[in-house]
């Protein structure tokens, strides 16, 4: 990638990441959950979100190193449980917003790819194509991983509203162990990036097949991030 492109897909990663947390506390600020304008985690700005570490340092080196998997993360917006109105349901609501956030991301990053094909302001080899292509697929990695329902995950969020009893209380332990599960998996079970993979690949083919631009995306990402 040229200076321009890394540069690019840096301020896409931060803002998609960042609203990803801004989104969880919206939903629980909707639901009766002031933790998070109380401690000034209510907005869109990047700022109060970042973590030097896993949104700034993490994504761009796996980025500069050529990895093939790119992760990262941001400080996790604060939401007190028990203040939601309907702890269960809306805790479920909360969890699935960040990833819901991502999707709507990748959609008008899809949407913006398309027109400006259309309309010659980008071809395959430009900056701007692979700076959206990227972004796409950054956020279909963000909705992808963050919906597998190992706790601390969004997925598991969903997952307890359809749990209850000594199995709903032995899933919510597994959160001490969480972080260890998912980089075991990801680092000692080969398999687990190609499931992730063809997962991710296929959220983007679903995205921007109907905007014709899947043609055009899938060869520049496999050209970019698997090299």
């Amino acid at each position: 990638m040229n200076p321009i492109t890394i540069l690019g897909v840096v301020v896409v990663a931060i803002v998609s990441i960042t609203s990803h947390e801004a989104a969880h506390g919206f939903v629980a600020d909707r639901f009766g959950d002031a933790t998070a304008r109380e401690r000034g985690r209510l907005t869109l700005n990047p700022l109060p979100h970042i973590d030097l570490f896993f949104t700034i340092l993490l994504p761009l080196f796996l980025v500069l190193s050529g990895s093939g998997f790119i992760f990262g993360g941001a400080k996790p917006v604060p939401v007190n449980v028990s203040r939601l109105r309907h702890p269960r349901r809306d805790w479920a609501l909360v969890g699935a917003a960040g990833p819901g956030m991502n999707l709507l991301i990748a959609l008008l990053l899809t949407a913006l790819l398309s027109v400006s094909t259309h309309l010659g302001l980008a071809d395959t080899s430009s900056s701007l194509t692979e700076i959206l292509s990227v972004g796409i697929f950054l956020n279909a990695l963000l909705a992808v991983f963050n919906l597998i329902p190992i706790p601390p995950l969004d997925g598991s969020r969903m997952m307890q509203y359809f749990l209850s009893g000594e199995g709903l209380d032995v899933y919510r332990r597994l959160e001490q162990f969480g972080l260890l599960i998912i980089l075991g998996l990801l680092f000692l079970v080969p398999q687990t990036q190609t499931l992730l993979a063809g997962a991710i690949f296929g959220l983007v083919e679903l995205l921007t097949t109907p905007f014709g631009v899947w043609t055009d995306v899938e060869p520049l990402l496999r050209g970019l991030l698997f090299r």
